[in-house]
């Protein structure tokens, strides 16, 4: 099931036709009140929300999830293009985001491969023998998609789990932007550098003691980043 939490009549309709068309069931809301009244009493398999609404906006709603540490899969839609709100979003705990005006075939790609990257590991990754990777206090396993840190579950949204799965199948090789890009995101995907980057530094606060002093996802300066199961130095 989807929701599409949008203030915008014609935008709610317009979407909600379209996804309906495409096999989805459909619920349409028009405010984070809404959202958040029948969240109480149901859950979908992924939100589609809007940044700005009146009363609360989509950011507030998204916080509150993952300070709830909820990882329920969430699409946000942006009226602006320069990248502000796009970061901002991807810093809350966004899986993806679409810029408006948009072509309801394009959301319906991105619903997709969010979905997608939530039941299977992303395209264009190998499997890992055994599935569990372990490094420092971290125990992620792929094959369950969960990650314990100290023994403590830790709430990982799609996005986060397909960068770290990445970087743990590809141990002590530098990757580029471009590469991380590419095998997080699938190929085709118009994930920038930057938006990359703050996916990084959401996944090195779910497994690094220091994020400020990363271990594990160490920066290969003007290159990208490298997995080093080991947390020793690397050599620049």
């Amino acid at each position: 099931m989807i929701w599409v939490v949008d203030d915008d009549p014609e935008l709610r309709q317009m979407v909600g036709t379209y996804l309906i068309d495409q096999g989805y069931d459909v619920r349409c809301l028009s405010d984070v009140k809404q959202l958040e009244a029948r969240l109480e009493f149901q859950r979908p398999d992924l939100i589609v929300l809007d940044l700005m609404m009146p009363g609360d906006d989509g950011l507030t709603a998204l916080r509150r999830l993952r300070d709830a540490s909820d990882d329920l899969p969430v699409v946000m839609l942006t009226a602006r293009g320069d990248g502000v709100d796009r970061i901002i979003g991807l810093e809350q705990g966004a899986d993806d985001y679409l810029a408006k005006p948009f072509l309801p075939r394009e959301l319906s790609a991105r619903i997709e491969a969010v979905l997608r990257r939530r039941s299977s590991i992303p395209a264009g990754t190998p499997l890992a023998e055994g599935g569990d990777v372990t490094f420092g206090e971290n125990q992620f396993d792929l094959s369950a998609r969960t990650l314990f840190r100290d023994g403590t579950p830790v709430v990982i949204t799609s996005g986060e789990f397909s960068l770290l799965a990445a970087f743990v199948q590809h141990p002590h090789r530098p990757l580029s932007r471009e590469r991380l890009i590419e095998l997080a995101r699938g190929p085709g995907s118009d994930t920038d550098s930057r938006s990359m980057d703050v996916q990084v530094s959401r996944v090195r606060k779910l497994v690094e003691p220091d994020p400020a002093r990363p271990r594990y996802i160490q920066t290969v300066w003007g290159y990208g980043y490298v997995f080093v199961p080991d947390g020793q130095p690397r050599s620049r």
